[in-house]
């Protein structure tokens, strides 16, 4: 999906992953997201999961896969996917602090495999549902 970036969509992008973050108890702009394809957001969490004490833990949205718990790296490489939440591409702001908080937990919630919930280049309602949580277009002045 490829976003403008100060287009309606990734308002929305960056309002539904600051719900998380505020549904996740986090405060400020606690968050980062990529809006170029693969489009990508990235929540750090204070808490760790217990199976690795010494490792910081992060949630992961992307455009294809929807949310992951991962647990980062010494050594700067790539995030270790823990596992997916699975539900929806787009899941409430409380499902995924839900997911978090029993990953936080050692619950082993979600699934091992990622889902399959679209290809980075689908035709599908993606980005108008995005554009649901942005800002509403100003009105055009003639």
């Amino acid at each position: 999906m490829e976003l403008e970036p100060r287009s309606r969509t990734v308002g929305g992008l960056r309002r539904y992953v600051g719900l998380v973050t505020e549904a996740l108890g986090c405060s400020g702009d606690a968050f980062w997201v990529q809006p170029e394809a693969p489009v990508t957001a990235y929540i750090p969490i204070d808490d760790r999961v217990p199976a690795f004490p010494d490792r910081d833990l992060a949630l992961l949205w992307d455009e294809r896969h929807g949310w992951c718990g991962a647990i980062e790296t010494a050594s700067g490489e790539d995030l270790i996917v823990l596992s997916y939440l699975g539900s929806d591409i787009l899941p409430p702001p409380r499902v995924v602090a839900r997911f978090a908080a029993a990953l936080v937990a050692g619950a082993g919630p979600g699934q091992a495999a990622p889902p399959g919930f679209r290809a980075t280049d689908a035709d599908d309602d993606l980005a108008d549902r995005l554009a649901a949580y942005g800002p509403a277009p100003e009105p055009a002045y003639q």
